[in-house]
Parts: structure tokens; C-alpha cells; sequence
């Protein structure tokens, strides 16, 4: 299938109490990554390759971090091969781009973000080269 949900994001008040609550309840492992912008955690619900990449066939990992706005909602981020393009498709078709194309930290590609037509926030990821 074409454009999985590839990672989710948790935006936490107290990421600590946030990173307890999950990996007591569910049993995941999250870890502190260090990132431009701030602190970012890895939320990892599945096991991973060399590649960082669920083992699994469906499973997704995701992140946490500090809640940056009053109401930021739980976020999916879809793969896609050109956020170019999908932006184009998003604006033509009555989404509204909510955060443009931006780069992510260390070779993990672009990220950007629109609300559909029902006012859901989703995100886009598009893989940077790999190496």
C-alpha cells in the first residue's frame, strides 16, 4: 500500500511524567535524543533494524517532546515520495498547509504538516537520502 503512517508524535506537558506513564502502562521504551530545537524522545513500541526501522511489518515507533502550544494534538505523519507534490495536491484539493516543508535533524529527511478538509491535523515525512 501506498503512504503508510510511518511515525506519531505525543506532545507532553511534563514529558517525564508522560515518558513513566508509557513505559510502565505498555511497556515502551523511550529515550532522550538530542535535538537543535530541543530535547526529542524516541518512543520505540517495536523492535528495530541497523536502520532504526520496526522489524515488524506494520509497526510504527514514534516520539515525544515538551508541548509547544496550548492544544497541540497527537500527530501521524504519512510517507510520501515528494511533500512537494503532496503540498500541491493538499492546497488544490481544500487542505490548508499548516507548516511548510522543513528539514529534519541528521539525514532523516522533510517533514511538513496541513489540516484535511475536517480540520485533522496530519503530518508528511519524506525520507532523506540514505548514505
Amino acid at each position: 500500500m501506498k503512504n503508510p503512517i510511518v511515525h506519531f508524535e505525543i506532545p507532553a506537558d511534563n514529558v517525564e511524567r508522560a515518558k513513566k506513564f508509557y513505559e510502565k502502562i505498555f511497556g515502551w521504551q523511550i529515550e532522550k535524543y538530542a535535538m537543535p530545537e530541543g530535547d526529542y524522545f524516541i518512543v520505540r513500541t517495536a523492535d528495530v533494524d541497523k536502520n532504526m526501522m520496526p522489524t515488524k511489518p506494520g509497526a510504527i515507533n514514534g516520539g515525544m517532546m515538551k508541548r509547544k502550544s496550548p492544544g497541540q494534538p497527537f500527530m501521524n505523519y504519512i510517507s510520501v515520495e515528494s511533500i512537494d507534490n503532496i503540498l500541491k495536491e493538499i492546497s488544490s484539493n481544500g487542505g490548508k498547509i499548516c507548516l511548510p516543508k522543513q528539514e529534519i535533524g541528521k539525514g532523516m529527511g522533510w517533514i511538513a504538516a496541513f489540516q484535511d478538509t475536517e480540520g485533522n491535523l496530519m503530518g508528511l515525512h519524506q525520507e532523506g537520502k540514505k548514505n
